[in-house]
C-alpha cells in the first residue's frame, strides 16, 4: 500500500467533516410590527381644555299671587315656549275683587262728573256774583278731590287686573323644565310667593364655560377679531364634535389660578348638551392645509432628533431622521424626511434595528385620518 497517496485522501475527508459539523449563524427571526401610512390632510392647530356646559338662561318660575293650584298644564322635562300657561291658580277671589273695583270706580267716576258740572257752574254764578268766593272754591275742592279718587280707583283697578291675570302663571323663556315643585291642590301661601314652583332652562343654543392658562391669551385675542371655532367634545364620546363660537373672554386674569374665563356659544343640535355637564373643549387658533401626517406614536426621540422606522417594499426596516412641526393630540406634522404613502411602524419599535425584516401584523386604526 503506498501511503504516501493515502495521506491527502485522509485531510480532505478530516477537513470535511470538520465544515460539516461547525456551527451555522441562523437568520435573525422577522419582528412583527403595526404600521401606518404617511397621509395628507388638513391640520387644526388646537387649544384645548375642560368645560363645563351652562344655560343660554334660566328662569326660576314663581307665583305672583297666592291661591289653590287647580292645574298644572305641563309634565317635569317638558320643552315649553316662551308665554305658555305653566300653573292654574283659583282666580275667583282675583275675579271678584276686579268687579269690585271696577263698581267703585264707575261710581267715583259718576260723582266726580258731577262734582265737575257744579263747580263749572259755580263759576258761572260766582262771575255774575250771585254766590261767594267761599262757596265756589267748595265746589271746585269737592270737584279736585273726587277727580283725586278717580285716579286711586283706576290704580287700584289695574293692579286687581294685573293680579287676576297672575293666577296663570305662563312661562317667561323657551327652554326645558325640570323638576315640578308643587302639585295641583296645593296652596300657594302669601309667605310663600317667590318660592320657585319650577325651573326653565334655555338649552338652545347653549353656552361653555372654560378656561385657559394666560399664557394662551394672547394668541387667542389675536385670533378673536377675525372669528374662534370652538369644537365640543361631550364626556365619553370623543367621536362627537359639536361646532361653536368663541363669544366671550374675560376682562382679567384670575391671579389665584393664572387662568382666564372664556364662552363659547353652541347651537346644541338634537340637545346633546345638557347644563351642569362637563365636556372637552378644542380651539382652532390655525389650520395648516394639506399636511403630511403621521400617528404620533410611530415618532421616537433619538440622541440626533427625532426618528421612525419606516418599512420598504422589502419588508426590511429602516431608521429615518424626521423634523417635526407640530403635533396635535395623536397626529404629528413631519416637515421633512417621508413621502407619503410610506409606511411607518406604529407598534414593535423597541425590537426594531436597522435592517431588521419585519412581518406586518396589522395597520393601526389610528393610521386613517378622518376626511
Amino acid at each position: 500500500m503506498n501511503r504516501s497517496n493515502s495521506f491527502p485522501a485522509l485531510w480532505l475527508l478530516i477537513a470535511t467533516s470538520a465544515l460539516s459539523c461547525s456551527p451555522q449563524t441562523p437568520p435573525r427571526p422577522k419582528v412583527a410590527v403595526t404600521v401606518a401610512s404617511v397621509s395628507l390632510r388638513d391640520m387644526a392647530h388646537e387649544i384645548s381644555a375642560s368645560g363645563t356646559v351652562e344655560a343660554w338662561q334660566s328662569a326660576s318660575v314663581q307665583a305672583q299671587v297666592a291661591g289653590i293650584i287647580q292645574r298644572v298644564a305641563f309634565k317635569a322635562g317638558d320643552q315649553v315656549q316662551a308665554g305658555q300657561v305653566l300653573f292654574q291658580i283659583d282666580s275667583r277671589p282675583y275675579h271678584a275683587e276686579l268687579e269690585r273695583l271696577q263698581g267703585v270706580l264707575a261710581r267715583d267716576a259718576a260723582q266726580a262728573r258731577n262734582a265737575v258740572a257744579e263747580a263749572r257752574r259755580a263759576d258761572e254764578l260766582f262771575a255774575k256774583s250771585l254766590i261767594s268766593q267761599a262757596e265756589q272754591e267748595q265746589k271746585r275742592s269737592a270737584a279736585a278731590a273726587l277727580e283725586a279718587t278717580v285716579r286711586s280707583d283706576s290704580g287700584s283697578l289695574r293692579a286687581a287686573r294685573i293680579n287676576f291675570e297672575n293666577t296663570t302663571v305662563r312661562a317667561p323663556i323657551p327652554g326645558r323644565t325640570g323638576e315640578v315643585l308643587i302639585k295641583e291642590g296645593n296652596l300657594v301661601k302669601s309667605s310663600d310667593i317667590g318660592n320657585p314652583l319650577v325651573t326653565i332652562n334655555q338649552t338652545h343654543p347653549i353656552r361653555v364655560r372654560f378656561t385657559l392658562p394666560e399664557r394662551d391669551l394672547p394668541l387667542v385675542l389675536r385670533r378673536r377679531a377675525s372669528g374662534v371655532p370652538v369644537h365640543i367634545h361631550p364626556q365619553g364620546d370623543d367621536s362627537t364634535s359639536i361646532p361653536g363660537t368663541l363669544s366671550f373672554v374675560d376682562n382679567g386674569v384670575d391671579p389665584a389660578t393664572g387662568t382666564i374665563l372664556l364662552k363659547a356659544d353652541v347651537q346644541n343640535p338634537g340637545g346633546m348638551l345638557w347644563p351642569g355637564e362637563f365636556v372637552g373643549v378644542s380651539l382652532i387658533m390655525s389650520v395648516s392645509p394639506n399636511a403630511q401626517v403621521v400617528p404620533a406614536i410611530a415618532v421616537n426621540p433619538g440622541p440626533s432628533g427625532t426618528y421612525v422606522y419606516v418599512i420598504g417594499p422589502d419588508s426590511v426596516a429602516s431608521l429615518r431622521p424626521v423634523k417635526v412641526s407640530m403635533t396635535e393630540g395623536a397626529w404629528s406634522v413631519i416637515s421633512d424626511g417621508l413621502k407619503p404613502g410610506e409606511q411607518v411602524v406604529t407598534d414593535g419599535q423597541l425590537r426594531l434595528s436597522p435592517g431588521a425584516r419585519v412581518v406586518i401584523k396589522g395597520a393601526d386604526p389610528g393610521a386613517r385620518p378622518r376626511p
